[in-house]
């Protein structure tokens, strides 16, 4: 199947950076958000990212002005008909997820393939929301989804090869390096960095050293480009509190159940870099 329109659904930070990364590379972007006052938002920090790249001469005003004219902002989940591949950026909700892609299949061609971008949750329960269930993926972007270069494609037991091989074409094309993971809570990357992330916190927490130390520590031992606290406020601590709980509940392994300091934190609405507090000040 030959991927040239592509559905975004949610303009928040990942889907906002997925729509950039498929229109820059050639393919048509519907972006549907709740608002139309958020779709336009999206669209306009959209151009003033073009424009920082042009700025540096990563891109010429043409290549910008062609990326925009590939990008549709809309609040209307029917302007999605007509798309080939359709990938939800949602609130990582298993509930809203299901919803949503049941009201996907109804409205889409049968041909579209149905992605998520979920880090964590079980695809195949998306997919069994829907009449097509050989024809949705995972196709998980990592933040920022402009830079970061790994995509984990994530095959239920109900996708067929050619979704997959879709979905590959469609990340390679987009200058990603795509592998391939079985559906189980975390897939690859988060299976194995989260209990880091974890284990980061609980050590805090035990006055081993301070969160400025023990970033320096990492960053310093182990080349790490950040350390974990920094890369927490970076992720969100509600998203990272939801993921632990999704592998704490498919796993029951200690290293997955949150620390309590972290649900505390989420709790006093403590969130990282986007509520402008976490473990680390961003509000100076």
């Amino acid at each position: 199947m030959s991927i040239k329109r592509v559905g975004i659904v949610g303009s928040g930070i990942m889907g906002s950076g997925i729509a950039e990364t498929a229109a820059v590379n050639g393919f048509e972007v519907v972006l549907r958000s709740r608002s139309k006052t958020t779709a336009d938002a999206t669209i306009a920090a959209l151009e003033k990212s073009l424009e920082r790249q042009v700025e540096k001469g990563r891109r010429t005003e043409s290549e910008r002005d062609e990326a925009l004219s590939r990008v549709t902002g809309t609040s209307d989940l029917g302007a999605l008909t007509g798309t080939d591949l359709v990938i939800e950026s949602v609130v990582e909700d298993l509930a809203v997820k299901k919803e949503l892609f049941n009201e996907l299949d109804r409205i889409t061609d049968d041909r579209t393939i149905l992605a998520t971008n979920t880090s964590t949750l079980p695809v195949v329960e998306l997919a069994m929301q829907t009449g097509r269930p050989d024809k949705v993926c995972g196709v998980h972007f990592f933040n920022p989804a402009p830079v970061m270069e790994l995509v984990e494609l994530v095959k239920p037991l109900t996708a067929a090869d050619s979704t997959i091989a879709a979905a590959r074409q469609f990340a390679e094309a987009c200058g990603k390096k795509p592998v391939e993971v079985k559906d189980q809570a975390g897939f690859v990357v988060n299976a194995l960095l989260f209990p880091y992330l974890n284990n980061a916190v609980r050590l805090y927490e035990q006055g081993v050293a301070s969160i400025e130390d023990i970033d320096t520590a990492m960053k310093g031992g182990c080349g790490f480009p950040m350390g974990p606290f920094a890369l927490l406020d970076l992720v969100g601590l509600d998203t990272s509190l939801a993921i632990l709980d999704a592998l704490y509940q498919e796993f029951r392994e200690p290293n997955y159940a949150a620390v309590p300091l972290l649900r505390r934190m989420v709790s006093a609405e403590q969130l990282g870099r986007k509520s402008g507090r976490g473990f680390l000040d961003y509000r100076k």
